[in-house]
């Protein structure tokens, strides 16, 4: 007798098979990971951990692709043209996916229609920094000597999420500094110490390392509480900035049409890089621990994010020169 019940179950199962089977047997050759800023920045830093971790889980290489310049747009291109099966993946920031729509009248990508997210990795609000021997050790020091001299000093940012968190200081304070434009935030470093450069906002995980060999000095956090590895760092709000809040991000999306299954592998996967002690222990170590997502999650999050970053950067009046 025809069971029409174990039929339609059966074809179900048939029809499953293929995705299941496409899902464990995936990747079948290398992967490619798009970082849209030069080796060293923080984005490509927490990258190749996942990357050099995924590499041994996959049994495939895993392969970090440096695409610097143009704030990251001929990056979030590619990725966005690639073939959507899951072997290109964007390791990205808030710079392309919610910085850009606020500064770009037209974008050759769309930061929502053209990618799968799937998922977030971790959060860095930023530090103010200056040279180590500066006489400058204080916020209200900084802000006096700029108000006292006006237009005669710079400031740098390699990534547009840092001069976000440079112009907020600015308006907040009441001063003014020429924005000096690196292609990444650690190139700007060597101009802070030698002069050329007053300030800068940079990254929490790059800041920190800055300041470990002796470079630069931390004046405050964009943040509500004090960075872990940099606890002699005030906050904003306790050296009288209160409105000095930004918080960046990073995560990981592929080009739209890449299959579900595959998007939820990787984040699977990425999760199970994360949990890893040694793994933990480092990006903990940097200040910049797994702060996953799911895939809807995240594809909220870009949402949320993309119209967080376009009030405050209408705020901050920042426009393209």
């Amino acid at each position: 007798m025809f069971d029409r019940r174990r039929f339609i179950g059966a074809t179900a199962a048939a029809l499953a098979a293929p995705a299941v089977v496409r899902a464990q047997s995936w990747p079948p050759s290398r992967v490619t990971v798009v970082v849209p800023f030069p080796a060293g920045a923080a984005t490509d830093i927490g990258a190749r951990i996942y990357a050099e971790q995924l590499s041994a889980m996959w049994g495939q290489p895993v392969v970090v692709d440096n695409k610097g310049g143009g704030n990251g747009i001929p990056a979030a291109e590619s990725v966005a043209r690639a073939k959507p099966d899951g072997l290109t993946i964007f390791a990205t920031s808030a710079m392309t996916q919610t910085v850009n729509p606020a500064i770009y009248d037209k974008l050759p990508y769309d930061p929502i229609a053209s990618f799968e997210a799937i998922t977030r990795l971790g959060t860095s609000p930023f530090v103010l920094l200056v040279d180590r021997n500066s006489p400058i050790d204080t916020p209200a020091a900084l802000t006096a000597k700029l108000k006292a001299e006006a237009g005669k000093h710079n400031y740098g940012a390699g990534a547009l999420p840092a001069r976000v968190a440079s112009e907020l200081y600015k308006l907040a304070a009441g001063v003014e500094a020429v924005y000096v434009g690196y292609k990444s935030n650690p190139q700007a470093i060597p101009d802070v110490q030698s002069g050329l450069l007053t300030f800068m906002m940079i990254d929490t995980v790059n800041a920190k390392i800055a300041i470990d060999r002796g470079a630069l000095k931390g004046l405050f956090v964009t943040d509500t509480t004090r960075y872990g590895p940099l606890p002699d760092v005030p906050t904003a709000a306790e050296v009288g900035l209160p409105d000095v809040l930004l918080t960046t991000w990073t995560g990981l999306y592929a080009p739209r049409g890449t299959p579900r299954e595959v998007v939820d592998k990787i984040n699977a996967d990425v999760r199970a890089v994360a949990a890893k002690p040694a793994v933990l222990e480092r990006l903990e170590s940097m200040g910049t621990g797994p702060r996953l997502m799911s895939p809807d999650e995240f594809a909220a999050f870009t949402r949320s994010e993309k119209e967080r970053w376009g009030k405050i950067i209408q705020r901050a009046n920042i426009k393209l020169e």
